[in-house]
């Protein structure tokens, strides 16, 4: 059975040198560290390709959140355009981080997950044979040196133990002499062991310089063979070297956005929304569509006659007293106040609300529904049984089923105009205006 080798038994290491027996450890270290590295840049690269698509996502959330609330809110016309292009630009960009995340992981991830199966191959004890290829490199080169220098520190130590044993005979002859007890045999003895122990003095030091310059003649072709061994593992390094250098050129590639076309292009399109903004354009609009530039159907004298309008279809409150009253008819629109062509932009207004145009005798804005200067009453005025006008809120989506009923949302606001009736009916009137009929118990009062 044979033992392995080991270069540094007996001996001692003075420095940190590459040259010392058995520093070449930390060359052989190194191949070890490059499998080690190749890991750590892929868990790298892996953790900012999870930043990048939680960002994504957070954009996109963001986004969505917002362009609801500016839709819904209170801001029109091109302004809102502008705002929802903000929201746009989120959206676009985070696309593109999903598409870093991607390239990170299909491309730079998988690259080094590659050459590294390629580069470094595992064998049954664990070890890489990368790395016990170098070591046993190294051990061979090193072998007859170390061998060498084991018989050198040997033949030094002998020869220092020689030279101290020398003196310590030297010593106790040189005190012999004083010392009257002693007989002629005695200090014959002490001279004898002084003349063997210079013997062994020479003798030692024969062979330690023998035995070092038999170290000195090998150091060479040791330096030669060490550096081989060296070089190869320089080789191997030298190509992990260049790799991550390539792989982290490609992931720079890949995170700087500034370099793709599109990404140039979100913040060109960004910048021309925001600038397409204009505030008298707005204002018109607004004043076109919600203000004095609204069509009216100012009311004219016309004959007394029953209006078919008021004749609400009964089937809902037939036992509840109708209203009787009038309505006038053949009203035509008088003067400049034709609806004008909206334009372009539209606002969140006018996608979540309608503005009838048509002129009501039921609506509780009618000029005609108040007493006029003299306290007389409006021979036009509509008698109702309405009483306090309340404020209530829809707890449910409701679609009106009938032309005199109300449609609204979960969460929309308006007017409770009367009390609920036999059947669960109430009448209220919208935001807008428009006054109709809805569930009494799909609203709740507003505390």
């Amino acid at each position: 059975m044979s033992v392995a080798y080991d270069d540094s038994i007996g001996v001692e290491v003075s420095s940190d040198s590459f040259w010392e027996v058995g520093n070449y450890k930390r060359t052989v270290k190194r191949i070890d560290d490059g499998h080690r590295l190749c890991t750590d840049l892929m868990n790298c690269l892996h953790e900012r390709a999870r930043i990048e698509k939680a960002y994504a996502q957070q954009l996109t959330e963001w986004a969505r959140r917002w362009r609801q609330l500016v839709e819904k809110g209170p801001q029109y016309g091109t302004v809102e355009k502008a705002w929802t292009a903000v929201m746009s630009e989120a959206e676009r960009v985070s696309e593109l981080h999903l598409e870093v995340k991607a390239s990170l992981m299909n491309e730079d991830f998988e690259k080094i997950k590659n050459w590294q199966k390629e580069a470094f191959h595992k064998q049954m004890m664990g070890s890489f044979k990368e790395t016990k290829e170098a070591e046993d490199g190294f051990r061979k080169a090193q072998k007859p040196w170390a061998k060498k220098l084991k018989e050198v520190e040997a033949a030094k130590k002998a020869h220092h133990a020689a030279c101290k044993e020398e003196k310590l005979a030297i010593s106790r002859e040189a005190n012999s002499k004083a010392d009257p007890s002693l007989n002629p045999e005695q200090l014959k003895k002490l001279q004898d062991k002084v003349e063997k122990c210079k013997q062994d003095v020479l003798k030692t030091k024969e062979k330690y310089e023998k035995s070092l310059k038999e170290l000195d003649q090998g150091t060479p072709q040791y330096m030669e063979n060490m550096e081989q061994v060296f070089e190869q593992c320089q080789q191997f390094e030298e190509k992990r070297l260049r790799f991550f250098r390539e792989v982290l050129l490609e992931v720079q590639k890949h995170l700087d956005l500034s370099n793709v076309a599109g990404y140039k292009t979100i913040y060109r399109d960004l910048e021309q929304s925001i600038r397409a903004a204009d505030a008298v354009e707005d204002l018109r609009w607004f004043r076109a569509n919600h203000g004095p530039g609204m069509a009216m159907n100012w009311p004219q004298f016309e004959d007394e006659e029953w209006s078919a309008d008021l004749n609400r279809t009964l089937t809902r409150r037939e036992k509840k007293k109708a209203t009787d009253g009038v309505t006038l008819t053949g009203i035509n629109q008088t003067g400049d106040q034709s609806l004008p062509n909206k334009p372009s932009s539209v606002s969140s207004y006018e996608k979540t609300q309608s503005y009838p145009t048509d002129w009501s005798d039921d609506e509780s804005n009618n000029p005609f529904s108040s007493t006029d200067a003299n306290g007389d009453s409006n021979p036009f005025d509509e008698d109702t049984t309405s009483g306090t006008e309340v404020r209530v809120r829809a707890l449910y989506d409701y679609e009106g089923q009938e032309h005199d009923e109300l449609s609204f949302k979960a969460g929309d606001e308006l007017t409770k105009m009367e009390d609920e009736d036999e059947q669960g009916w109430c009448k209220g009137r919208l935001d807008n205006g428009q006054v109709g009929l809805y569930p009494a118990n799909y609203v709740e009062a507003i505390q």
